[in-house]
């Protein structure tokens, strides 16, 4: 996407011409693009050329790693997922998952491309929001019309009742109404399409890695992985 953005783009698209072969390990081409106004911008593409090679995994599932009403230890899992690329990019502190964008359990076993993208399809940008205590217990408090939570990264827990959060502890610590955190979360939850409203604060970060990609990449990392407690969102 352009640097800079006005109300009207013009732009002249050029065919190139990219060889591939089935064993090929070539999946992007990154296209730079020269502004009017001397700014430069760059898209990276890619493309789905095929089914991966048989047998190939990301890592091993030690044992099921399962959904719950509210998320759950896979939602806890992918939160992780979500925080790692972006922490190592702008310092993000913690990350929140919607439940319904977790669409599948990652069975015991080997983790192929399928399990992935069964669990995690929708290849959304991770962004980075900065939020203050009292912004981040709002969202986290805001009911949600299928009765869903947002389950964070390790980290950060809380506990809702009464319609409201009525305690909140990141790495340990109670977060104070003032506290500055920087939150990540897909780009469709943080623009208020998931059925929670819009984040307030201020964007810190955008166009991150996707979610799919980001929850592959985690368990090359982190292989063999174990099912998260399922414990950092309680009620009462």
């Amino acid at each position: 996407m352009p640097a800079k953005r006005g109300l009207v783009h013009r732009a002249v698209l050029e065919s190139i011409t990219w060889e591939w072969a089935p064993d090929s390990r070539d999946y992007a081409v990154q296209i730079e693009i020269n502004q009017p106004d001397g700014l430069r911008s760059n898209a990276l593409y890619y493309f789905k050329c095929g089914t991966p090679p048989s047998g190939e995994t990301f890592g091993v599932a030690a044992e099921d790693i399962t959904r719950t009403a509210s998320g759950g230890p896979l939602a806890e899992l992918v939160a992780d997922a979500q925080l790692s690329p972006v922490r190592a990019r702008c310092g993000a502190q913690v990350a929140l998952v919607n439940r319904f964008l977790v669409k599948a359990d990652l069975p015991a076993g080997p983790i192929g491309f399928e399990q992935v993208w069964n669990a995690q399809p929708a290849g959304l940008a991770i962004n980075v929001q900065t939020m203050t205590g009292g912004q981040l217990k709002k969202l986290l408090a805001t009911p949600n019309p299928a009765g869903w939570v947002l389950t964070p990264s390790a980290g950060l827990r809380y506990t809702l009742g009464h319609g409201k959060v009525l305690s909140m502890t990141l790495d340990g610590a109670p977060v104070t109404a003032t506290q500055e955190i920087k939150v990540a979360g897909g780009w469709s939850l943080i623009a208020g399409f998931d059925g929670w409203p819009r984040w307030e604060g201020t964007t810190t970060y955008t166009s991150g890695p996707d979610d799919t990609g980001a929850l592959a990449t985690y368990l090359v990392a982190h292989s063999p992985v174990s099912a998260p407690p399922g414990d950092r969102v309680t009620f009462r």
